[in-house]
C-alpha cells in the first residue's frame, strides 16, 4: 500500500535548518529562524556576495497540463536531489503554495512521493506569513484609496474608474462582485467591488520581481490603482502609500529557506498564478541561489506557453539572468489525454492517442529550442503503467527534434530516480550551447508583441482585438509604457484561448478581450478569455479531508 505525500513527509527526519543553510555557506549572522525547520535569509547576503560568480540555473516546465497530472514540482525537487547525489552542490528555488488550491481542488504544492521539499504541512499552510503579508499590502493600498476618496477626493477620483480590488488568499466565489460602502454616509461611498485572490495581485507580482527593498519601494509607488474625471491615472504614490507598504512587505521579501526530504537546500518564495501573472519564484530566490550554488533548479507555473514564456520574456529580462538548460515535463498519460483518450481509459496502451498527442510536447519543446535558444531534455514523468512501446515512441518522436528524452522516477524512488535526468542536465550545460534570447524586443509595439507570442508559441494564425483591447492599446501608447513586456492572461489547458482544442491545434485566432497596465510588476497584462482572477471551490473541496488531531499532528493534507 502506497503511503500519502503527508505521510511519507512526516516519517522522515527533518536537519535543523541551520546546518541546511551551513551546507551552502550562509552564516547565522544572515539566518532569521523561524522555529527548527524553516528560516528566512537577509537580502543583505545577496549585497555581499554580489562579486560571486553565478551558478547554472535550470528551467523546469512541461506540457499543457491535463487532469492526468504532470508532476512538475516533483520533478523539480527530485532532479534538484539527483544533482544533489551526483555530486554538484545544488539549491532549488520554488513558488509558496496558496491557500486557495491547497483547500480547493488542486491540493499543496510541495512536491510528491520522496521528491518532497519539507515541512510540507507548514508550507501548504501560512509558511512564515508572506501571503499574509502580501494580503495585507494589497489592502492597506485599497484602504488608503476609499478613505482618500471619502476625507474630500483632492485627486479628482472618478469612482467608477476604481480598478483596484482587495484580496484574500483564499478560494471564495462569494467575494468576486460585492457592493461596499452602504449604511449611510459615515460608512464610505457606495460602489461596486470585488476581491482578488492574493495569487493573483499586483502585490504578489512586484515583490517577485523586485531585486531589492529600494525596487521594491519604487515599483509599489508605480501602481495604477484609479483614474481621474480628466482620465489621468492616480498612483500608489500619489496616494502617498508606498512606504507603509513596503514596511507590511520588508520581511516578506527576505527568501524562505527550508529543505527536501534528502536536505537539499530549497528557497520557497513568492507564487504568482501563470495564468493572470508570471507564475515564478522571486528574482531574489533565484539571483540569492545562483550565488550559493553549482546548480539551481527553478520552476516555471502551468505548461510553458504560459509559465516559461513568461519567465523568460518577464523574469529574465528584468532579473538579467538566463537558464542553462531547461527540462520539459511530460507524462504518458497526459500526451494520450492530448490524443484524446479519456481519463478512465489511461491505463491502456494506446499508440495512435499517443501519436495524437505528441505534437504537444513536440510544439513546447520547439519552442525552448528554437524560438529560445535553450538546450532541453523531456522527462517523463513515469507511471507503472506506462508501456516500453509508448516510451519507445516519445523518445523517437524527440530525437527528430535532436532532444534526449529521460525516465524520471524521483515520485517513488526519490534521487535515485532521477539520476539519468540529472546526469544529462548536467551534459547539456557542459557543452555549452546556450544561444538564449527574449522572444520580442523591447522596442516592438505591445500589439506586435501580442501577435509575435500568438504566432510563434502557441502556433496561432494572429490575435483578433476587441474595442476594449484597442482602447487599452491606445492608453497604453499614451500613458507611454509601449516598452513593457506582456504578460498573456490565457487559460493553461491549451496553446490556444479555447480550453477544448487540446493537443497542437492550428489555423485558430486568439481573441484579445482587453490589455490592462500593472505598471507596478512593470508589464502589461493582455486577458485572452475569462481567466478568473477569484476561484471558487469544487463541489467536493480537498478542506473537507484535512484534519488534525490532539497533538497537532495534521492530516488529509495532499
Amino acid at each position: 500500500m502506497f503511503k500519502s505525500n503527508i505521510e511519507i513527509a512526516q516519517s522522515t527526519q527533518i536537519k535543523p535548518i541551520g546546518e541546511v543553510a551551513a551546507s551552502i555557506g550562509i552564516e547565522k549572522d544572515y539566518l532569521e529562524l523561524y522555529g527548527n525547520y524553516k528560516a528566512k535569509v537577509d537580502y543583505n547576503l545577496l549585497e555581499k556576495m554580489k562579486n560571486k560568480p553565478d551558478g547554472k540555473l535550470i528551467l523546469v516546465t512541461a506540457i499543457t497540463p491535463t487532469p492526468a497530472g504532470e508532476g512538475k514540482t516533483t520533478t523539480s525537487v527530485g532532479v534538484g536531489d539527483a544533482l544533489k547525489k551526483i555530486g554538484k552542490k545544488t539549491v532549488i528555488a520554488l513558488r509558496e503554495p496558496s491557500l486557495g488550491p491547497v483547500f480547493g481542488i488542486k491540493g499543496g504544492a510541495a512536491g510528491g512521493g520522496y521528491a518532497q521539499v519539507v515541512p510540507m504541512e507548514d508550507i501548504n499552510l501560512h509558511f512564515t506569513g508572506d501571503f499574509h503579508a502580501i494580503t495585507s499590502a494589497n489592502n492597506l493600498l485599497a484602504a488608503m484609496l476609499d478613505n482618500h476618496i471619502f476625507q474630500g477626493n483632492a485627486l479628482n477620483i472618478d469612482v467608477r474608474r476604481i480598478i483596484w480590488k482587495r484580496c484574500l488568499d483564499m478560494n471564495d466565489r462569494q467575494l468576486r462582485y460585492v457592493v461596499d460602502g452602504l449604511n449611510g454616509k459615515a460608512n464610505g461611498l457606495p460602489r461596486e467591488d470585488g476581491f482578488e485572490i492574493t495569487v493573483a495581485s499586483e502585490i504578489m507580482a512586484i515583490l517577485c520581481l523586485a531585486r531589492d527593498l529600494d525596487h521594491l519601494k519604487e515599483k509599489l509607488k508605480n501602481v495604477i490603482v484609479a483614474f481621474t474625471r480628466d482620465d489621468k491615472p492616480i498612483t500608489a504614490g500619489q496616494l502617498k502609500a508606498e512606504g507603509a507598504m513596503a514596511a507590511l512587505l520588508k520581511d516578506a521579501l527576505k527568501p524562505n529557506l527550508v529543505q527536501t526530504l534528502e536536505h537539499t537546500p530549497a528557497f520557497i518564495h513568492g507564487g504568482p498564478f501563470a495564468n493572470i501573472a508570471h507564475g515564478c519564484n522571486s528574482i531574489m530566490a533565484t539571483k540569492l541561489a545562483l550565488k550559493l550554488a553549482d546548480y539551481v533548479v527553478t520552476e516555471a507555473g502551468f505548461g510553458a506557453d504560459l509559465g516559461a514564456e513568461k519567465f523568460l520574456d518577464i523574469k529574465c529580462r528584468i532579473a538579467g539572468i538566463k537558464p542553462s538548460a531547461v527540462i520539459v515535463v511530460a507524462t504518458v498519460r497526459a500526451l494520450k489525454m492530448h490524443g484524446g483518450v479519456q481519463k478512465a481509459d489511461l491505463e491502456i496502451e494506446n499508440l495512435e492517442a499517443l501519436e495524437k498527442g505528441l505534437p504537444n510536447l513536440l510544439k513546447h519543446v520547439e519552442n525552448m529550442t528554437v524560438k529560445f535558444g535553450l538546450p532541453a531534455v523531456v522527462a517523463i514523468n513515469r507511471f507503472p503503467n506506462d508501456t516500453e512501446a509508448e516510451l519507445k515512441l516519445i523518445e523517437i518522436q524527440c530525437k527528430k527534434l535532436g532532444v534526449h528524452v529521460a525516465l524520471s522516477e524521483v515520485w517513488g524512488k526519490g534521487s535515485a530516480g532521477g539520476e539519468e535526468l540529472a546526469k544529462e542536465v548536467v551534459r547539456l550545460v557542459e557543452q555549452g550551447e546556450n544561444k538564449f534570447h527574449c522572444l520580442y524586443e523591447d522596442s516592438m509595439t505591445i500589439k506586435e508583441k501580442i501577435e509575435t507570442v500568438v504566432k510563434e508559441i502557441y502556433g496561432g494564425d494572429g490575435a483578433d482585438f476587441a474595442p476594449a483591447a484597442l482602447k487599452g492599446l491606445a492608453d497604453l501608447q499614451s500613458l507611454g509604457f509601449e516598452n513593457l513586456p506582456i504578460c498573456m492572461a490565457k487559460t493553461q489547458y491549451s496553446f490556444s484561448d479555447d480550453p477544448k482544442k487540446l493537443g497542437a491545434p492550428k489555423g485558430f485566432r486568439v481573441a484579445v478581450k482587453n490589455i490592462k497596465v500593472s505598471a507596478g510588476a512593470g508589464f502589461v497584462v493582455v486577458y485572452t478569455g475569462d481567466i478568473m482572477t477569484m476561484p471558487g471551490l469544487p463541489k467536493v473541496p480537498s478542506a473537507e479531508k484535512i484534519d488534525v488531531d490532539s497533538k497537532g499532528k495534521i492530516s488529509g493534507l495532499f
